[in-house]
């Protein structure tokens, strides 16, 4: 019960968020402000409703070293990026021919950094923390994974290849990064850089959802397990690889941390997870 009752309390933010962000959809920077006024909102929102269920601080969200955590987080993304857009250019597949929009990129900077807050809060901060806490981090890994994919078939130009590439690279990599550092701030600061990297700044589909106006003109083209298609280069084999090899070194520094929580009878591993969020 408490995790329906704090998915539902994410989503209704990210949900009121998205209607604002759609009903002034055009207006760069009515589209950041929302955007931003999302991110803001749905931690509190989180916050609030893990204190009223589970009778306990938030340590996962505190904001006692946030800001160095995030910026961590969107090193990691945007480095992470970066290199598979370079190698996808080494191949002759990706090119700029110009400038994108200045204020597409800020209405992209809005949308990211909303999409970004509340993902993580959704599915590294209730559903993976939660389902962890009764079948062990390995398991919760793959269950969350596999469902993070799968919630990306709803966009427009999705594919199966492309949601299993989601699940691979996106759904394991955060989860991991959040079993390594015990706090969503590194997860949501991953998140983030690397979906403006790819939209606001490359200005490549991101996950299906169509093109973008962001600060450069990017195409590709080419093989799409090199491109990742119309989906973007998110379903790029260099995407699942750079997320695979992160996903196995996030886990490596959960080990050797003590973070990984093992399968436990009903009622062991909940307290396990709590114990282990309080180291």
């Amino acid at each position: 019960m408490r995790l329906v009752k704090q998915l539902l309390a994410v989503a209704a933010v990210a949900l009121v968020g998205s209607q604002i962000a759609a009903a002034v959809d055009g207006n760069a920077a009515l589209t950041l402000v929302v955007g931003m006024a999302t991110a803001v909102l749905a931690p509190v929102v989180y916050a609030w409703v893990v204190r009223r269920t589970e009778h306990r601080a938030p340590a996962e969200i505190a904001t006692k070293g946030a800001a160095p955590a995030v910026g961590r987080g969107m090193l990691i993304g945007f480095v992470m990026f970066a290199a598979v857009i370079a190698n996808i250019a080494f191949l002759g597949d990706y090119r700029v021919d110009g400038f994108g929009s200045v204020s597409g990129t800020f209405a992209l900077l809005g949308f990211m950094a909303a999409a970004a807050v509340t993902e993580e809060l959704l599915f590294r901060g209730i559903l993976f923390r939660i389902i962890e806490g009764r079948i062990g981090t390995w398991a919760a890994l793959a269950l969350t994974a596999l469902l993070f994919g799968l919630s990306h078939l709803t966009n427009a130009d999705a594919t199966l290849w492309g949601a299993i590439a989601i699940a691979i690279e996106a759904g394991g990599m955060l989860a991991a990064a959040y079993a390594a550092t015990r706090n969503l701030w590194v997860p949501i600061g991953l998140h983030f850089a690397w979906n403006f990297a790819e939209s606001g700044i490359f200005g490549t589909e991101v996950s299906g959802n169509g093109d973008n106006k962001g600060l450069l003109d990017g195409v590709t083209s080419g093989p799409s397990l090199v491109t990742g298609g119309k989906f973007g280069p998110e379903a790029s084999l260099y995407a699942v690889g750079a997320g695979f090899a992160l996903t196995v070194v996030f886990m490596w520094l959960a080990h050797r941390r003590g973070h990984l929580v093992p399968a436990r009878r009903r009622g062991a591993g909940r307290a396990a997870a709590t114990a282990t969020l309080s180291r």
